[in-house]
């Protein structure tokens, strides 16, 4: 009889298989849909130690989504400074990053970032966290022009597994206080476990069966998968895939997670909007 493993030793184990058969450049996701990505992209310090904001925006070129979370684009300390060129990336990508009027010079909220194209945002809802850090939860209503109406959080959620069953608890809290819409959770969860003192296990019990998991951490050698697309809608995540090109293995400790979304699940929906109207121009 062999041994029990235990779910990092078969998490390791999946990782020693795959790895060994990656590709050069990211494998192209196959179908049509709504193309959304998350990434923690580490402050923009790749895993050579080097501070390149350029090789993250070459990264989300490649991705070319609709729609992105970023985590950790700002400073975190101190008076939080945003880390990327947000004209470079709406002027050759069509990206839009979501106000969040934090600070004058901040691009997120705790670092979180949301950027869309061809779209209005309808509502903006800034959250902090419960836990002994510095999180945060950013919320938007954005109604895109292909006439899909779409709720996004863009979360982090925290190093310990107290805190990110609390921050699991207020996230769900949040979208439940608020009128029911078409829903999608992204980020990096800091979490790779599913039992019952999981994070994850919360999300699952909320919204139902959680999309497969996907290997994004560490960059180069990815074993765990902590980032997370969630949505309240089955079949709304069609497909998922993490982006691994050779770019991306340098850019940031994390590599970025992708998936289509099939908008034909959202005939009939719509979310509500709160009065805040405007154009992707923002």
């Amino acid at each position: 009889m062999s041994p029990i493993k235990s779910p990092l030793a078969n998490a390791v184990l999946r990782s020693l298989r795959e790895n060994g058969k990656r590709p050069d450049s990211a494998v192209p996701m196959e179908g049509s849909g709504l193309k959304v990505a998350t990434y923690n992209v580490h402050k923009c310090v790749g895993v050579d130690g080097r501070f390149d904001p350029d090789r993250i925006f070459e990264v989300i070129r490649e991705i070319s989504p609709d729609l992105i979370a970023l985590q950790e684009a700002d400073t975190r300390f101190g008076e939080r400074t945003g880390l990327l060129d947000l004209k470079r990336i709406e002027a050759e990508t069509g990206l839009v990053a979501v106000p969040v009027e934090a600070s004058a010079r901040a691009h997120g909220w705790h670092g979180n970032v949301l950027l869309f194209r061809d779209g209005a945002v309808r509502d903006i809802h800034r959250e902090k966290l419960p836990g002994l850090e510095p999180r945060g939860a950013l919320v938007t209503d954005i109604a895109l022009n292909n006439g899909i109406s779409l709720r996004v959080a863009a979360v982090h959620l925290g190093l310990l597994r107290w805190a990110r069953r609390q921050q699991a608890d207020h996230i769900i809290g949040l979208l439940g206080r608020r009128a029911e819409a078409p829903s999608v959770i992204m980020g990096d969860m800091n979490e790779w476990r599913l039992g019952d003192g999981s994070a994850l296990k919360k999300f699952e019990a909320a919204f139902g069966a959680l999309p497969p998991a996907r290997a994004s951490f560490p960059a180069r050698w990815p074993v765990l998968a902590l980032d997370r697309i969630i949505a309240n809608r089955d079949g709304l995540v069609a497909d998922l895939a993490v982006h691994d090109s050779l770019l991306a293995r340098a850019a940031s400790d994390h590599l970025p997670l992708t998936a289509l979304l099939d908008t034909s699940v959202l005939k009939g929906d719509s979310a509500p909007g709160d009065g805040l109207s405007a154009a992707a121009g923002l």
